[in-house]
């Protein structure tokens, strides 16, 4: 499943109201931010290495402030799993894929436990 771009408008249908079986990675960015580029192709390999199994999209910032704002969003990059319309983690900064993989791993496990 390749990654989504989501705006202000398509926020809360394309991450809050996601299927209840499905994980939802949300990579918050901005195109002038550096580890924001280093990270973006991870985010990339782990939409199609997660595919069918987490649903993967990207927020550019700049041009959506109010989610971004209503998320505490201080830092780029920042990166949050949602899970039943949730936030339940995030991580804050460029981060090695095998970070990013490990809690991923974390989440499907455990909604694999509530199944």
């Amino acid at each position: 499943m390749p990654v989504i771009k989501v705006d202000d408008s398509s926020f809360e249908k394309d991450v809050i109201q996601v299927s209840l079986s499905c994980l939802v990675l949300v990579d918050f960015w901005a195109p002038w931010c550096g580890p924001c580029r280093m990270v973006g192709p991870v985010v990339d390999e782990i939409a199609h290495e997660y595919s069918g199994m987490i649903k993967v999209v990207k927020m550019n910032t700049d041009e959506n402030p109010t989610t971004a704002s209503n998320y505490g969003i201080r830092s780029i990059p920042t990166l949050m799993i949602f899970s039943d319309g949730q936030k339940i983690d995030s991580i804050v900064g460029a981060v090695p894929k095998s970070t990013l993989s490990s809690k991923l791993e974390k989440y499907l496990k455990d909604s694999v436990k509530k199944t």
